[in-house]
């Protein structure tokens, strides 16, 4: 079993930053597929960017190419979200995920474990 726990969501103007930490509770920490997703009101939860186990490859959604930057720190057990240029639809509920891999995973369904959650909410 792995838990994790996000934080470093909050309220920021358009134009803002945020970035975001999940922690995770496992010795095993680098041998996880990291990936971060999120879900805004009425909608599915949607891939935002995901790494692999030792950060070599990393990948994201078409709508946050070039805005934010997934990054891991292995002997922290952590895994960052850094989220520049935010805009008013980047509003949603971020969930931290991790699937024992190696290779970059998008899809939502082959992630076995997730966190609670955190707000992010980007006001116009």
């Amino acid at each position: 079993q792995v838990q994790l726990v996000e934080s470093g969501g909050g309220v920021v103007q358009a134009g803002g930053s945020l970035r975001l930490s999940c922690a995770a509770s496992t010795r095993t920490f680098s041998s996880y597929v990291m990936a971060w997703f999120r879900q805004a009101p009425g909608k599915e939860r949607d891939f935002v960017a995901a790494i692999s186990w030792r950060g070599a490859t990393t990948h994201y959604g078409d709508s946050v190419k070039g805005r934010f930057t997934i990054s891991r720190d292995n002997a922290k057990n952590t895994v960052y979200l850094q989220m520049n240029v935010l805009k008013p639809e980047d509003t949603a509920v971020y969930y931290c995920a991790a699937k024992n891999a190696y290779a970059v995973i998008t899809s939502r369904t082959s992630y076995p474990y997730w966190g609670q959650g955190t707000q992010v909410t980007v006001s116009s």
